[in-house]
């Protein structure tokens, strides 16, 4: 349910976001579950001790909050948190969406059509050329551009859309500019386009950053265009969540003799749109509707406390390879609601991990 948060409940929110084990789809089942994030703290270390958890969790304190907001409010950035009617309804869509992100900028931004254009960090001159241009005319058709602010076909994106609106999604903090020698473009975005980060101010990008950064991207999109993309690159990685989230997915189709086209040649071999312009990108968002919220009430039914032979017997079926929750239930035997509570509980006592699209694996 979309409310605004008073200050105390937005503190309590980013307390639960930032605790130890509590990704984005244990938040959303935590908010799910116990309705307040006030609530949820309260509970946490009962839940983490119950899935098996020796030592107490580690829930983030209020001055680190405190320390948090207030290096945001430094920089002049706003926290939007996932349930406040300011939230962007195509990141509100997402199953689960990100419990929060920091803002710079213009956030009306993000309220607008938008579309990602992302591809190779080492890019050919001809690719930066065509990103550049395809940018421009989305922009001037009236759609913000989205990317995420890396070397070759994200800074071209951003340059050709920075007349009509681009909007930025970082990996680390919300100050986190990478590469270094992006800070003018970074200073740019930030005074007409918008900045975004799920991140902690002050934060200094990881490599596990980077996929959740991608999610972010797709997420924010109605379609995603990889311009240029070798093998294993992060722009696949992003198409790949995009189309998961039922996003269009377009690519840009190059020579076979070019390592930077394999990538794209293969999610046109795939099912990708081709595109060679911005008509293309038109044509495929032509009818599509709007971002509808999924349904989050999995533990409405829960049981307080879940049988211990229960949270047992899922960790034994547990592995490094995600299996779904739907599969879980079958193979243990037992209730769907009981079965989400163990699991939850065995996420925050880090014995398992709980992925987007309603997979769960080892840590």
């Amino acid at each position: 349910m979309t409310r605004r948060l008073s200050d105390l409940q937005q503190r309590d929110w980013l307390r639960l976001a930032r605790t130890e084990n509590v990704g984005p789809v244990t938040f959303d089942q935590l908010i799910a579950r116990f309705g307040e994030a006030s609530r949820a703290l309260a509970a946490l270390p009962d839940l983490a001790r119950r899935g098996g958890r020796m030592g107490g969790i580690r829930i983030a304190s209020e001055a680190q909050v405190d320390q948090e907001l207030a290096a945001g409010a430094a920089l002049g950035a706003r926290l939007i948190c996932a349930c406040e009617p300011d939230f962007p309804p195509a990141l509100a869509a997402l199953d689960p969406p990100p419990p929060l992100i920091w803002v710079r900028g213009n956030v009306d931004l993000l309220d607008r059509q938008t579309v990602a254009v992302v591809g190779a960090r080492v890019a050919s001159a001809a690719g930066q050329r065509f990103a550049r241009g395809l940018a421009a005319e989305l922009g001037g058709a009236g759609h913000v551009i989205v990317s995420g602010m890396a070397r070759g076909i994200d800074a071209a994106a951003h340059e050709g859309a920075m007349p009509t609106g681009t909007v930025a999604v970082l990996g680390g903090g919300i100050d986190d500019v990478y590469p270094p020698e992006h800070r003018d473009l970074y200073a740019r975005i930030c005074e007409t386009g918008c900045v975004v980060s799920e991140n902690e101010p002050g934060r200094t990008a990881v490599a596990r950053d980077f996929p959740r950064r991608n999610r972010i991207i797709a997420g924010l999109s109605r379609a995603v265009v990889v311009v240029e993309a070798e093998f294993r690159s992060g722009s696949l990685i992003t198409a790949r969540l995009a189309a998961e989230q039922g996003r269009e997915v377009l690519a840009v189709p190059g020579s076979p003799l070019d390592p930077r086209a394999k990538g794209t040649n293969d999610l046109i071999r795939q099912g990708a749109a081709i595109c060679e312009g911005a008509e293309d990108v038109l044509r495929a968002l032509e009818g599509l509707r709007g971002f509808r919220e999924p349904d989050r009430t999995p533990f409405q039914d829960a049981p307080a406390e879940p049988d211990e032979a229960l949270r047992e017997r899922l960790a034994d079926l547990l592995s490094p390879t995600p299996v779904s929750r739907d599969e879980l239930v079958r193979a243990a035997q037992a209730p769907a609601p009981a079965v989400f509570a163990a699991l939850m509980e065995l996420a925050l006592a880090g014995r398992a991990e709980l992925l987007p699209g309603g997979m769960v694996a080892t840590p």
